[in-house]
């Protein structure tokens, strides 16, 4: 089979950096030769200094030398300062423009948003911090290391030789060191992240926590992954310091040792007293980046992983959907053998749909019933975009749904689903979608259609009271009515609501099916995922599912005369049954008590 060449969108997403940064990332190259050399002012200065200045006893030449060195020495601070914001705003631009499309990119491939791993976010975070720190400038500074042990060279051999053996002794000490690291860095991180997840489920379900009376022995199994996560963060630092201490004492032992060296080269005559200075103030700098490297490596480490996860990330992105502007879509649903298998880590496969077929006309409600687990509320995310199907397809207008562009797709529907979550911001930005463009006479005519009106402006600041973490508190019925606005919001073709009357009184259920008939009135189709009757009153059709396939298919009033019809009951009770629960909630319900 041939290989195929990956496309232009596809190469170009590959890369983490534009043409205009690497440029830059270049600039911080070209500008670290520069202010290397001009490291070299303070030995040849002193090397001036002892060898001329003191010999010839000139007091002009020691006022021109300093003006000289000043002037050098400003430049450098110039030039050291400019790289670093150079740097750092070379991170900060690689965060911006990635920050959206990794994100994307992380939804699009279904990341968990509960897990406590590194996201993008916190990876382009990170990376946007170690590029305007020290070290990595460190890393620029590095390669010209052979460069300074050349200087000490050309002061003498001999001196060239214990500055070549200076820097391979720390480079031997900077390897140990990253063998070292690896596994205790990455054994922190997960002690790290274990610890995490158990805090946020904690946090998240604490109310039945404590119903359960478990507080006490989530906490201590919380605190001992705590104490496990601290020593192993204890040993990381141990290590690390470790090392950092005896890479910086090595250091300063071998500018004594060359120190030393030179002396005995001066009193062998073959240095002078300032070659003996400027070589040892020339191989602290020579061993300054390995010093900083060996100190901070787990800090690099962590950045070019982070680095890893960003590039994989991005060459994964999504192509591009097209820009283009349909009309709305009809409410004329159809569903053609619709299957979903999934992947279960402990169950393994695991099939949630099989083959379910149907169709709905525009006008038409759709009932959905079965018993739990039958596969209910997986048809709803099908039908909402939210899952995929394995197999079979789901037409809307005439039109598959992956020919609809993810946006156009979302606009066209209304979505209501068991668990309704409001997003920080006010009532308005919420019904609206967040839509900063949303004209107020489209959100107050979902919220009239939804039955909600009244209940927003009875808040304090109406349809802008703030929702979220500070804002108002609302009860799960009216947080549920406030979501059923959201998904009538600007009239969608077909409106999918799972569990729509799970927290409603009569006031809620009376507007709920009120919607539900504006909707059908309007050429809207509904699909209505429903445990209680009083749900599907409005249904013109009725869908039963038992463990992901259609066990009946038809009219309403004939579905309900055959699931509400048992052999054990009798005929007496039957209706009120049928009023009240379906059967399998009823005998479920009977076994309890």
């Amino acid at each position: 089979m041939p290989v195929q060449s990956p496309s232009a969108p596809a190469i170009a997403r590959a890369q983490l950096l534009t043409t205009a940064q690497r440029r830059v990332l270049w600039a911080v190259a070209g500008i670290s030769v520069f202010t290397n050399l001009l490291m070299l002012t303070g030995p040849i200065f002193m090397l001036q200094i002892y060898d001329r200045v003191l010999s010839s006893q000139s007091e002009a030449t020691l006022v021109v030398l300093t003006a000289l060195v000043a002037f050098l020495y400003l430049i450098f601070g110039f030039l050291d300062h400019a790289r670093a914001r150079i740097a750092g705003r070379l991170g900060a631009q690689l965060q911006d423009r990635l920050d959206r499309p990794l994100f994307s990119a992380a939804l699009h491939r279904g990341q968990p948003p509960q897990t406590n791993a590194p996201n993008p976010a916190q990876d382009l975070a990170f990376v946007q911090q170690i590029s305007a720190a020290p070290v990595f400038m460190a890393v620029f500074d590095f390669p010209w290391v052979p460069l300074f042990i050349l200087v000490i060279a050309i002061l003498h051999p001999l001196l060239g030789l214990v500055a070549l053996c200076a820097a391979l002794l720390l480079a031997g000490l900077g390897m140990l060191s990253i063998a070292r690291s690896r596994p205790l860095v990455a054994a922190s991180h997960a002690a790290n992240r274990a610890s995490d997840d158990l805090g946020q489920q904690i946090t998240c379900e604490i109310g039945q926590i404590d119903a359960l009376g478990m507080r006490e022995n989530l906490l201590a199994r919380w605190q001992a992954l705590r104490a496990g996560a601290l020593r192993r963060a204890l040993a990381m630092q141990d290590d690390a310091g470790r090392f950092g201490t005896s890479a910086k004492t090595l250091r300063l032992f071998l500018q004594s040792a060359i120190l030393a060296s030179g002396a005995w080269l001066v009193l062998q005559a073959q240095l002078t007293p300032g070659g003996m200075i400027a070589a040892s103030i020339i191989l602290g700098r020579a061993l300054a980046p390995l010093d900083q490297l060996i100190g901070n490596w787990p800090q690099l480490q962590a950045a070019r992983t982070a680095l890893g996860r960003i590039q994989t990330l991005n060459a994964a992105q999504p192509e591009p959907e097209p820009a283009h502007h349909r009309a709305k879509p009809s409410g004329q649903l159809a569903v053609s053998g619709v299957s979903l298998r999934i992947m279960n880590a402990q169950a393994g496969p695991q099939t949630l749909l099989r083959g379910v077929s149907f169709e709905l006309r525009p006008g038409q409600a759709l009932g959905v019933i079965g018993p739990t687990g039958a596969g209910k509320s997986t048809l709803a995310e099908v039908l909402a975009g939210v899952q995929l199907p394995t197999s079979g397809e789901v037409r809307l207008g005439n039109r598959p749904y992956l020919h609809f562009a993810r946006k156009d797709l979302g606009q066209a529907l209304g979505y209501l689903p068991q668990h309704v979550t409001l997003f920080s911001g006010t009532v308005f930005e919420n019904i609206a979608r967040l839509d900063p463009d949303a004209p107020a006479d489209k959100v107050i005519a979902a919220a009239r259609t939804a039955g909600v009106h009244e209940l927003i402006q009875s808040l304090p600041l109406g349809y802008e009271t703030s929702l979220g973490a500070t804002g108002a508190r609302l009860s799960a019925g009216q947080v549920q009515r406030i979501g059923l606005a959201r998904a009538l919001y600007d009239d969608p073709a077909l409106l999918i609501l799972d569990e729509p009357n799970a927290h409603l009184d009569d006031i809620g259920c009376r507007a709920l099916n009120s919607a539900i008939r504006a909707t059908k009135n309007r050429g809207g189709s509904v699909v209505i995922v429903a445990h209680r009757p009083s749900a599907i009153s409005e249904c013109d059709l009725l869908l039963k599912l038992d463990r992901g396939t259609v066990t009946a298919l038809g009219p309403t009033d004939e579905i309900l005369r055959d699931v509400t019809r048992s052999p054990a009951e009798t005929a007496t009770h039957a209706p009120q049954r049928a009023a009240q629960s379906f059967p399998w909630e009823w005998r479920g319900a009977r076994a309890q008590s």
